[in-house]
């Protein structure tokens, strides 16, 4: 059946920010309400991890192919009309590469988590106490503290920016600001105005 060239793109709604800015579960409250899958990078990166049975190290060849999994996963859903949430803390440098040819199948919006850095960090030591299996998947110890113990200072985030796609900053400080409703919204593409 060949496709109808006038049929609706599907959303894509980026979730990012910082680590330990709330990105995950926004993400997957934003999927349920607007009812579409959520791909989150860290899940991704535990999946690799399992099937390899390593780690891996920051940049080597596991980060590799979880950064092009979850590029390439997000595109093919996109190109198949499925609507969704993308969820990561990448850096500017590596959504913005990526970001852009996927304008060209979907409409894109972006939700930035935004916390006062301290705060993240907070969250982010605690995430890691929490669930101690959690450090045979991700190399959150690496990010907090050296091999002595000390802790290291913190990592500077830069969000994506793109021309004329539609950014919403919600302080994750204390719940939601702006409220969840007014997230969801944003993310069904209702209001199209940057925030």
């Amino acid at each position: 059946m060949a496709e109808n060239a006038e049929s609706p793109q599907p959303m894509l709604i980026v979730v990012t920010g910082r680590p330990g800015a709330g990105k995950t579960t926004l993400a997957h409250a934003l999927a349920r309400a607007v009812r579409c899958p959520a791909v989150c990078r860290d899940e991704i990166k535990e999946g690799v991890v399992n099937t390899l049975a390593r780690q891996g190290r920051p940049g080597d060849e596991i980060e590799r192919r979880v950064y092009e999994a979850f590029f390439e996963t997000v595109e093919l859903l996109l190109r198949r009309g499925v609507t969704l949430v993308a969820e990561a803390a990448f850096q500017h440098k590596n959504w913005a590469p990526k970001l852009e040819p996927l304008r060209e199948i979907a409409r894109v919006r972006i939700v930035l988590c935004d916390v006062d850095p301290q705060r993240a960090r907070s969250r982010h030591v605690e995430r890691s106490a929490a669930d101690p299996e959690r450090a045979r998947f991700h190399h959150d110890r690496a990010m907090q503290a050296d091999e002595a113990g000390r802790a290291l200072p913190i990592a500077e985030y830069d969000p994506p920016k793109i021309d004329g796609v539609p950014t919403l900053v919600v302080d994750t400080s204390d719940g939601y600001w702006p409220d969840f409703q007014a997230i969801v919204t944003f993310a069904r593409g209702v209001a199209e105005t940057t925030t």
